[in-house]
């Protein structure tokens, strides 16, 4: 799949103040970013949304990376007794923010980074991280831009949209859907899980791409939208992109008389759709990974998570968990906080175990199985629909 315009755009932001920062004495670049010294806490970035639509997400993934780290530390830390320390940082799914953010994460002397959401957000800060040589565990952004550039630092611990896709169009073929309308909100994420889902459908030959559409994300009507796939009538509707939209565009279909399948990727997972679509919501169901109330056996853990933050556990939060996991797993391993020697101790994992399975990464540093499952809205949340085994 090409690299789409926007994401070029992204890139060229973050390489633009990449090399405004770093070619000043005192940039942010500037002194010992590396965090390779010997001696105090060993700290991890975490660019996540803290602020803006996605940040009870990034909440998630907060809380869960900082019960891995606080757990980590009460069992002796890293590297014979150092502490781990969580610098969080907001992302706020834009890319200028995100830049920002990078750039005072490994200012302040991060040696890993176990953040990323938004991929149009992440996207910009690959090379700020490369250019200080700081190991990207990322444990919700998806698209494949991210990996097939080919840096040597970025590692996925999501599946990929190509993985996605797969089980997207498994469960198509599965229940008998034999057309299908393609709807994304122009963002690198959904653009790459709408062209492999289209790539994938074509090759295949069973199913018809009815319509594929983009919308503006951030409208409250989407009647065009709307009336674009009344007109191509097919039997299921995948929306590629998050739940603020995903939300409205469920509640505007079935408002107008929509009666088939709607199925939204792993962006929109999240308790929110209900409260936006209310009883349309009802039904829906997503491609996703195992969430916390899914997992089976996975009971002790969310006790673990509401003991800590009073609250439940949500989309991400276990992939959160265990990126910091296999950090400080890598850092162990590598015997030091160098980057290089990290990023050889990540990709010489065989097994290492984690909520969605013995984790072995491609060469190209994304998961040798994507996980994904279907779910669907019961009763106001999500609820395991079909494991495709």
């Amino acid at each position: 799949m090409r690299i789409s315009k926007r994401s070029t755009m992204l890139l060229g932001v973050a390489t633009a103040m990449l090399l405004a920062t770093s070619g000043c004495s005192n940039g942010l670049l500037a002194g010992d970013s590396s965090g390779s010294a010997d001696t105090g806490t060993v700290k991890l970035a975490m660019v996540v949304p803290i602020s803006g639509p996605s940040a009870p997400t990034g909440e998630y993934m907060q809380n869960a990376a900082q019960l891995a780290v606080d757990e980590i530390n009460k069992a002796g830390g890293v590297l014979d007794g150092r502490q781990l320390e969580l610098l969080v940082e907001d992302e706020a799914c834009d890319a200028q923010q995100g830049v920002a953010s990078a750039n005072k994460a490994v200012s302040a002397g991060a040696v890993v980074s176990v953040g990323g959401y938004c991929s149009g957000a992440t996207l910009p800060q690959l090379p700020i991280f490369a250019e200080a040589n700081v190991p990207m565990i990322i444990p919700a952004a998806n698209s494949q831009d991210l990996v097939k550039q080919g840096l040597k630092n970025v590692f996925l611990v999501n599946g990929t949209g190509n993985q996605q896709s797969t089980a997207a169009l498994k469960y198509m073929l599965k229940s008998g859907v034999t057309s299908v309308a393609l709807v994304d909100d122009n963002d690198s994420y959904a653009v790459d899980i709408t062209a492999e889902t289209k790539r994938l459908i074509e090759d295949d030959g069973a199913v018809t791409v009815a319509l594929s559409t983009s919308v503006t994300p951030g409208e409250s009507d989407y009647s065009a939208a709307v009336r674009d796939i009344m007109s191509a009538n097919p039997e299921l509707v995948y929306w590629t992109g998050y739940y603020q939209e995903g939300g409205l565009i469920i509640n505007q279909l079935r408002n107008a008389g929509f009666e088939g399948k709607i199925m939204v990727a792993d962006g929109s997972v999240d308790a929110s759709i209900s409260t936006i679509a209310g009883a349309n919501a009802e039904g829906v169901l997503a491609t996703m990974t195992q969430t916390p109330d899914t997992l089976e056996g996975g009971g002790d853990w969310i006790a673990s998570y509401e003991d800590a933050f009073g609250s439940a556990p949500g989309p991400f939060s276990l992939q959160s968990y265990d990126a910091v996991r296999l950090a400080a797993h890598a850092i162990d391993e590598a015997g030091s906080t160098d980057g290089d020697a990290i990023i050889a101790a990540l990709e010489a994992v065989d097994g290492f175990k984690m909520f969605s399975g013995p984790l072995t990464f491609t060469a190209e540093h994304t998961l040798s199985s994507g996980g994904f499952v279907i779910l669907s809205v019961q009763d106001g949340a999500f609820a395991l629909e079909d494991a495709l085994s």
